[in-house]
């Protein structure tokens, strides 16, 4: 009972295959990548005929590459799991060649078929199922309540209940419409965030991640604290295209690590650092991570204008974050490193330069207007180019081959995540959930916006704790965004301000995903480096209620405000970063540190009368340490 029990709740474990069974995998993988490419830009295909046909074939290979649990065998598939992936296979079959009568068909008025029922029954099933390998008990309960919440929610007392609704009706709603499981998620996994995956996929083979790592290493590796530097400088360029914190520590942080720890950085400073960088690179622009795509879709806001609004928010999140490292690094004495480990800038640029110009070309056609498809197609195809000058970093056919099997296999898990995103939010909409959820926050919060505001970020970072990025933010959008819209807050402004607490849920406490990643490479406590990394990027969780208040951070409004918004904001960073860390060419005392917190706080927030305040505060802090004062006096 107890082995049956752990199989049900702990999450699965990606395989080691080995032979003829590793080679079938990678060759269905590349052809799923290949399909992909195929319908995104050359021939169209029924929307839900494409989304059901990519979803029943990466639930196949889901199945075959997790286990069911810890305790299986991780060399091959066991009966259960090939049965899983055949059925997966049979649904996606049985629902492309019924696809006319399908979309034709009237929801709710016309009948399902016997048969309709027990394969949307299975889909189901095989759906849950792959949340729970793959990404855990976390977004497996919440779609669990969500699915006994949609059955048996009209038992509920008045205000959480509603009218009864029948399995079949149920079924019809989340299998057979675009309104549920097959729904923005889905479509953006099998569209949008796949191609970028792609992109960052070729990039990396190519030699794109060892050049910015180089590059790093050549601004930042002398100077003090220069491996934590590299660190927040390379895990920010890779993951923006990543788009997955996790998967960035996975990548990044297994050099970088051992480098910090090395030169003196404690085990779980080094793994709080690793975090903290690569948490943020699912903000940086041009990419943003797979989430900017779902609020794309979902919002009708154009990818474009995302990218353009999320690059300052971003940049004041990796100022805050090297600012923090380099007092840190300066209050430790730590040194960087030497010029023997140190890669020369201009051997970098003419070894690697070159992967400069696919995000140079990403970002010029994303400016341009292209869409996000055709942006990640085109960029891949320059990423090919570029590689093909030196023989060092040319792609050969199988290297492609790989890649495109790589691509598939890195959307495993993000696919079975928006899978049940899905399904949560056909219920919300099939309940009328999000309305009643948005009246309970207004009782909690009454007319004040901050508290609103606040209530809204706490529960995007419970909603997304365990769970990928894209699924934290459509969960958190689609519960939490309906009350802010009601404020008369802007679209852009509240999915930009959930998409922030979403991405800033894999590293807050308690359960912080990214932090777990790290806590293997740092051998150092989870907790210990979660709550070190949301230290290191504490304005994450101050701009996003600033571009709220006033838009001109997001580059939204007049220009005169624009740039009195971001002046004043970068002035604030630095000094909400000495406050922090107490420290500015000595330690400070614990007064100082908190004039310098408030100082850099209401610079973030900027009026009139909180510019004055703050340099009053500011200058009075520093009045507080004499040897600062007398430092400063002589300072060039």
């Amino acid at each position: 009972m107890s082995q049956l029990l752990s199989a049900l709740i702990e999450t699965g474990t990606r395989r080691v295959l080995s032979g003829a069974l590793k080679t079938g995998v990678q060759s269905c993988a590349a052809l799923i990548a290949i399909g992909v490419i195929y319908t995104t830009t050359i021939v169209y295909i029924d929307l839900y005929v494409m989304t059901v046909v990519f979803l029943s074939a990466i639930l196949a290979l889901l199945f075959l590459m997790y286990t069911a649990g810890p305790a299986a065998r991780q060399d091959r598939p066991s009966v259960l799991d090939w049965i899983f992936a055949t059925a997966s296979l049979v649904v996606g079959v049985y629902f492309a060649t019924e696809s006319e009568r399908i979309t034709e068909r009237i929801t709710l008025l016309f009948p399902l078929e016997t048969m309709d029922l027990v394969m949307a029954t299975v889909l189901l099933v095989l759906t849950i199922e792959a949340t729970r390998r793959t990404v855990g008990l976390g977004l497996t309960s919440v779609v669990s309540v969500f699915v006994a919440y949609n059955l048996f929610g009209y038992n509920l007392p008045a205000g959480f209940g509603f009218r009864q609704v029948s399995y079949n009706h149920f079924l019809d709603i989340m299998m057979f419409t675009t309104d549920g499981l097959f729904g923005v998620p889905l479509r953006v996994a099998a569209t949008y965030a796949f191609l970028f995956v792609m992109f960052g996929t070729f990039l990396s083979r190519a030699g794109g991640a060892e050049f910015f790592y180089n590059f790093a290493s050549a601004i930042a590796g002398k100077k003090a604290g220069g491996p934590a530097k590299i660190a927040v400088i390379s895990s920010g360029l890779y993951g923006t295209m990543s788009g997955s914190p996790t998967s960035d520590v996975v990548t990044t942080g297994s050099i970088t690590i051992p480098i910090m720890q090395r030169l003196g950085y404690s085990k779980a400073l080094s793994g709080s650092v690793e975090v903290a960088a690569s948490t943020g690179g699912s903000l940086l622009p041009p990419v943003m991570g797979s989430a900017a795509f779902i609020m794309a879709e979902y919002t009708g806001i154009s990818y474009r204008d995302i990218v353009i609004a999320g690059v300052v928010p971003a940049l004041l999140y990796y100022l805050c974050v090297y600012t923090q490292v380099h007092l840190r690094s300066q209050k430790m004495g730590l040194k960087g490193l030497s010029d023997d480990e140190t890669p020369k800038l201009k051997a970098t640029l003419k070894n690697g330069g070159l992967f400069i110009v696919p995000l140079l070309a990403l970002s010029t056609a994303l400016v341009m207007g292209y869409s996000p498809t055709y942006v990640a197609a085109v960029a891949t195809a320059v990423v090919l180019l570029v590689a093909a000058v030196r023989p060092s970093t040319r792609m050969g056919l199988v290297a492609i081959w790989l890649a495109l099997g790589e691509s598939t296999l890195r959307m495993v898990s993000v696919v079975a995540a928006c899978a049940a995103a899905g399904l949560v939010i056909g219920g919300i909409s099939m309940t009328g959930l999000g309305g009643k959820f948005a009246e309970l926050v207004f009782v909690l919060a009454g007319d004040s916006t901050f508290l609103v505001l606040a209530i809204s970020a706490i529960l995007a970072i419970i909603l997304g704790m365990g769970m990928p990025t894209p699924s934290a933010f459509i969960l958190s959008a689609v519960l939490v965004g309906p009350t802010m819209l009601a404020l008369g807050i802007g679209v852009l402004q509240t999915n930009m301000f959930i998409l922030y607490f979403a991405v800033l849920s894999a590293m807050t406490p308690p359960v912080a995903v990214a932090a777990f990643a790290a806590a293997a490479i740092a051998d150092a406590k989870p907790l210990e480096i979660a709550v070190g990394a949301v230290r290191l990027a504490i304005t994450a969780f101050v701009v996003p209620f600033a571009f709220v208040y006033g838009d001109g951070l997001l580059l939204n409004g007049s220009v005169s405000n624009i740039i009195i918004s971001c002046s004043t904001a970068v002035v604030g960073v630095i000094l909400l970063s000495i406050g922090v860390e107490g420290y500015w060419k000595e330690r400070l005392n614990t007064t100082a540190r908190l004039g310098f917190g408030i100082a850099g706080l209401l610079f973030i927030f900027p009026s009139v009368i909180a510019i004055v305040a703050a340099i009053v505060i500011a200058l009075g802090s520093t009045m507080m340490t004499p040897h600062l004062r007398t430092r400063l006096k002589f300072s060039p």
